[in-house]
């Protein structure tokens, strides 16, 4: 992952003052709130940030929203009555938790928001590059099929990351003229889901060539459909899960390639980031982190 200069500085601003808050009788109270966490990628999130805080003897708060975003909004509003110094957020819905974060701002509370941009006042936002991850998955598979022919897309929710990996991946298909999304339906991120919804695509369009899942999770249904089929249909989708990157590596495997993100810098960032902010740093407002594309040939050398 490449960082500018800037937020190296301030990682080791945050460093400095997380070891002298750990000298402190009083503990930071970090919370984090998750849009899921019976998913691997944010598993690996939030053992990552449990392992950061021990260092820095903070008392964390995890909650998980299970994709519904009322309850999100009522565990940060849950979390403030307990007294929390900052609130890490991973938006289940943009828009829908802006008044949980209006009211952590106006509570004191550093706000970071991870992965998933939420609207609100934000003191600052750590996430990947999500246009170059639906860019750079769907240019591979166009250069996979020739750059030519019909492909569908895998949906998910509307959070802005998911937006853009599917406005990345248009703008690619755009440079071939040849090239066509025929389908975009909703998998919902979630293996069943999109087992059910490729299975329907692949029957409405067996022309397809191609498809381009917004997840990993949501990719692994999408194989098993492409599998059962028999059609000859490339898969690429961003993550990097460690499920995936083991279907990729199978020869012949339809799965050809993901765009792989790093949950645990993204994670990482986030608390060092809100921790200079914490103590008086000042932060930037975002915080891009790269991806990388993760074909056969990378699959071997590659983990979160």
């Amino acid at each position: 992952m490449k960082m500018l200069p800037k937020t190296l500085c301030l990682l080791a601003v945050s460093i400095t003052l997380g070891a002298q808050a750990s000298a402190d009788p009083k503990p930071l109270r970090i919370g984090a709130s998750f849009q899921e966490i019976n998913n691997p990628y944010f598993v690996t999130m939030k053992n990552a940030l449990e392992e950061a805080s021990a260092t820095i003897g903070a008392k964390l708060i995890i909650t998980d929203a299970r994709h519904d975003v009322s309850k999100q909004v009522s565990d940060v509003e849950d979390m403030l009555q307990k007294g929390i110094d900052i609130l890490l957020i991973n938006p289940t819905d943009s828009v829908g938790v802006q008044s949980a974060v209006k009211s952590a701002h106006d509570a004191g509370v550093v706000v970071v928001g991870v992965d998933a941009q939420a609207d609100g006042p934000l003191d600052s936002f750590v996430g990947s590059k999500n246009f170059d991850a639906g860019f750079r998955a769907c240019e591979y598979l166009a250069k996979n099929i020739g750059n030519k022919g019909n492909i569908a897309i895998l949906d998910g929710i509307a959070v802005v990351p998911i937006l853009e990996r599917v406005r990345g991946c248009k703008e690619a298909v755009a440079k071939h003229p040849d090239m066509k999304i025929v389908s975009i339906q909703n998998g919902k991120q979630e293996r069943d889901q999109a087992l059910t919804v490729t299975e329907n695509m692949l029957q409405a369009q067996p022309t397809l060539k191609g498809i381009f899942s917004v997840n990993d999770n949501g990719s692994l249904g999408a194989l098993s459909a492409i599998e059962a089929s028999g059609l000859d249909v490339k898969l690429v989708s961003v993550d990097g899960a460690p499920e995936a990157i083991k279907a990729i590596q199978k020869p012949g495997s339809k799965f050809i390639a993901t765009s792989a993100q790093y949950p645990r810098d993204q994670i990482r960032l986030a608390l060092g980031i809100a921790l200079a902010k914490k103590w008086g740093s000042q932060v930037p407002a975002t915080i891009p982190v790269d991806i990388i594309l993760v074909d056969q040939a990378k699959a071997k050398d590659f983990s979160w």
